[in-house]
This record gives structure tokens, C-alpha cells and sequence, in this order.
């Protein structure tokens, strides 16, 4: 149950998550893990049949199973405030989040919605000035951010403990379109690939995000200029599935952004490194529950998820479920996104201000930063690696 005066489940309605979809299925196991929400309503898909067929996936009733976003939006408005739904989740491809998230927000709804947050930054912009102006809580999927050991190391790192900041290498390597799956209409590698759906960007917009939040997150450094290379290696794709970027923050630290779809072998593999005047981290996705802090002159520290050890620091073990030993990852992960957006939603529900910008969880501020980093990424490696300003106007932390 929810804490505080609002004493039930929080109700959700999903749009996309149909038949086939990874993305959608992960939102709605990851919200309702901690027994906080349930979904009650959703917009499944684009055709009106699908989305009806795949109710009983998620035992939607079928007077709440809605054959658009268009038609959930208008009728959930017009039941009980004690009845309808109180946010909503969006799993779609990128191209439909805009106007999904901002009508949303204007029909009074709170939003989690996937990465990258919008099209371009044109939308981003847009629909941070609507939630800007509303009472919603908006979160945005940067999952990774929610693993107990990332935010161990964000408070270790905002404590000083690793010093001055001075270097940050991020990587996001895959190999899943080492050949054109989207010539073949395989479903996530033709979205993926196609301009009109993706945005300006492949392989950077949709895993390189990723990896620079990742460092945002962790260090809190404000970026200031960026010099990027995109490759489009295999012949006849059309955006990026390789590049590389060298980011300088305000602080005059460097930090690099390395993203791949078509390295052999890898799968998932997001890893960071963190180089501080005092010390040194590392920090793997596919080994979430392990982290490697390095000093000169003393043994290599092995950090491991375990809520209580008194090495655990609060934000790390209170994004733990398990003992140690039992490993906790990627659902979890996407978990804690929604845990720290549900405790915004109840202190909206009971009149109480929330924090907007310096969030735990990602909010339309860091989404706005994803759509800028991918615009100006784009736009260097189109001048031969120019650097270009990467502060944006609503840059934070």
C-alpha cells in the first residue's frame, strides 16, 4: 500500500505494451514489483484490435481496455477522482512520446515515460515548459539509474569521496545489428533504424543517452562543450550504429561517451569509469551488484550490494530488495525508477509541494539534456568532430 493519507494502490494506465512488446511488459512488472500500483486501463496499441487482444495480458477489464491514448485520456477524466488513473506510463516508440506525454500532463495525469523523452529537442523543450507549468510528476525511464550501487556511488561521489572529479569514460556496446536486421522488418531493429521514428540518431540516441546520463547522474558535473563522431558501418542503414564523443564540463574535467550496435558478442554492456583527485570507480551493467573503487597505494576496494553492510550508504540500501548474494538487476532497477515518482505522487496527492529539478529519479529536465546531447552530437560529427556548446539553458545539479 502507498504511504501516508492515501491509503491504496496508486492506478496506472500504459499505453503501448502490446502484443510483442519488451519495453511495455518491463513498465508494467517493474511498477507494480513493491505492491505501491496496479494497472487498471490501457491503450495497447495503435490498432484499436490489438490493443482490446492484449487486455487480458495485463487483466485490464474490457470496459478499461481503450482503443487509443486519445480515448483513455477523456474517458478516465470523466470517472470519480476515486476511480481513474492517477499516471500514466508511456512504452511507445520515440516518435509518439511527445504528444502522448503532453496530453497526459494537460488532462492532469502524472507521466513515466520511456527514453529518449521525445523526437527532438523542439518537443523536449516543449513539453518540459507544460510540466513546468502543471502539477504533474514526470519520471523518465533512465533505469540504470536506479541500481543500489549507482547510487551508492552518486552520494559517495557528491560526499567527496573520490575528490575532484576529473574524468568520466562511459560505454554502451552492443551487437545485435552487426547485419541489417531491419531489411528482414525484424520489430525493434526497423523502428530503431528508421529516421522518421528514431529521431536524428541510431545507435546514439538510442543506447549513447544512456551512457552520458549515467555520468550526469553519478558526478553531478555540468557539461560544457562536446566534439562527436557518428559511423553508420553497415552499408545502407541509415543512422549511426558507432560513435564516439569527448565531453568537456564546467568544472574542466573530460569525460568520453563510447556507443556501439555492432561489436560481436556484446550484449548489453554499459559500463563506467570514474576518476577522481582522491580515488577511482568502475561499474558494470551486466555485473550490477559489484563496484570497484581504486585509491594509489592501497588495495582495490570490492563494493557489493548488501543493504546491511555498514560500508551500504542510505540512497544504496534503500534501493536494495534482497540480502546479499541474490542478485538484484534490471526489473529492480526499473523499480526504483518508479518508487521515488510514486513518493512525488503522493505528496502531490496530499497538496505538498515536490522538488522538480534535483530529483532521485530522472525527470523532464534530464530529458531535455538527452534530446540537447543527441542534437549537438549529431551536428559535431556533421562538421568533422566541431566542438559544440553542451550547456543547455535548463542544465542543473
Amino acid at each position: 500500500m502507498t504511504n501516508g493519507p492515501l491509503q491504496r494502490k496508486l492506478r496506472m494506465g500504459l499505453v503501448g505494451g502490446g502484443q510483442g512488446s519488451f519495453i511495455g511488459r518491463v513498465h508494467s512488472i517493474a511498477a507494480c514489483l513493491d505492491n505501491r500500483a496496479t494497472v487498471v486501463a490501457g491503450a495497447l496499441s495503435s490498432n484499436a484490435e490489438r490493443s482490446k487482444a492484449s487486455a487480458p495480458d495485463y487483466d485490464i477489464a474490457p470496459e478499461r481496455a481503450y482503443s487509443s491514448y486519445q480515448e483513455m485520456f477523456a474517458k478516465e477524466s470523466q470517472l470519480p477522482v476515486g476511480e481513474r488513473i492517477d499516471f500514466v506510463s508511456v512504452t511507445t516508440p520515440n516518435h509518439t512520446h511527445y504528444e502522448i506525454a503532453k496530453a497526459a500532463v494537460e488532462a492532469g495525469f502524472h507521466v513515466v515515460c520511456d527514453k529518449p523523452m521525445t523526437f527532438d529537442l523542439k518537443q523536449a523543450e516543449e513539453l518540459a515548459a507544460a510540466v513546468d507549468k502543471s502539477n504533474a510528476v514526470f519520471a523518465l525511464s533512465h533505469n540504470y539509474t536506479g541500481y543500489p550501487l549507482v547510487r551508492q556511488a552518486r552520494e559517495m561521489i557528491l560526499a567527496g569521496e573520490l575528490g575532484e572529479i576529473q574524468a568520466i569514460r562511459a560505454f554502451y556496446i552492443q551487437g545485435w545489428l552487426r547485419t541489417r536486421l531491419e531489411a528482414d522488418n525484424q520489430k525493434q531493429a526497423a523502428w530503431r533504424t528508421d529516421p522518421a521514428k528514431s529521431g536524428v540518431a541510431g545507435c546514439f540516441g538510442d543506447i549513447a543517452t544512456h551512457a552520458y546520463n549515467l555520468g550526469r547522474y553519478m558526478t553531478g558535473l555540468l557539461p560544457d562543450q562536446i566534439s562527436c563522431h557518428l559511423k553508420t558501418f553497415e552499408p545502407g542503414r541509415r543512422l549511426d550504429d558507432y560513435g564516439t564523443a569527448v565531453i568537456r564540463y564546467e568544472n574542466g574535467g573530460l569525460g568520453t561517451v563510447t556507443a556501439s550496435q555492432i561489436s560481436h558478442g556484446r550484449e548489453n554492456d554499459l559500463f563506467i569509469e570514474i576518476d577522481g583527485t582522491k580515488g577511482a570507480l568502475q561499474w558494470r551493467q551486466e555485473e550490477p551488484n559489484v563496484m570497484t573503487v581504486r585509491s594509489n597505494g592501497q588495495p582495490h576496494r570490492l563494493y557489493t550490494r548488501d543493504p546491511n553492510a555498514p560500508f551500504m550508504n542510505a540512497s544504496g540500501r534503500a534501493a536494495c530488495r534482497l540480502p546479499s548474494g541474490h542478485p538484484e538487476a534490471f526489473f529492480e532497477a526499473f523499480a526504483n525508477i518508479y518508487q521515488a515518482a510514486y513518493d512525488a505522487m503522493i505528496l502531490r496527492s496530499e497538496g505538498k509541494s515536490i522538488e522538480k529539478v534535483n530529483t532521485v529519479y530522472p525527470n523532464v529536465h534530464d530529458g531535455v539534456e538527452g534530446m540537447y546531447f543527441i542534437e549537438q552530437c549529431v551536428a559535431s560529427s556533421q562538421q568533422n568532430g566541431a566542438w559544440l556548446n553542451l550547456k543547455h539553458t535548463r542544465a542543473r545539479k
